[in-house]
């Protein structure tokens, strides 16, 4: 799971790691101590919806973890449509040159600096 923060004006999206998923303690312990580093106040997922813009599976699996995350954490949880993000942070990954084997390791979290910028954006906009 990609992770990234923004700065306190919520102007740019920063990757700060990648959480390998092991079990739901051990990883609401690791995103709880990002959480308090951090000082997050508001977590926005990506929603992995169809191509067609339908939900499916996977996105009911992150609407139930976004849940989750609000009961855990008493913060507002967004979901953001994540549609192509993982093939733009690839794209602009091997324009930067960054090797494959480097580029399998960065994809999730230059994929989650793309959506929480893409969320700050429209944002800004309103």
């Amino acid at each position: 799971m990609g992770l990234a923060v923004s700065d306190p004006l919520g102007i740019t999206a920063q990757g700060i790691e990648t959480l390998q998923r092991k079990n739901k303690r051990a990883d609401f312990g690791r995103l709880e101590r990002i959480i308090r580093e951090y000082q997050i106040k508001e977590i926005v997922l990506g929603n992995p919806l169809r191509m067609s813009g339908q939900e499916g599976t996977q996105s009911q699996k992150v609407a139930e973890f976004a849940e989750e995350l609000r009961r855990r954490f008493q913060l507002p949880v967004h979901l953001w449509d994540e549609r192509l993000t993982s093939a733009e942070a690839n794209r602009l990954l091997r324009e930067n040159e960054v090797s494959t084997q480097k580029r399998v390791q960065a994809v999730d979290r230059m994929a989650a600096v793309l959506i929480l910028q893409s969320f700050m954006q429209s944002r800004s906009i309103t």
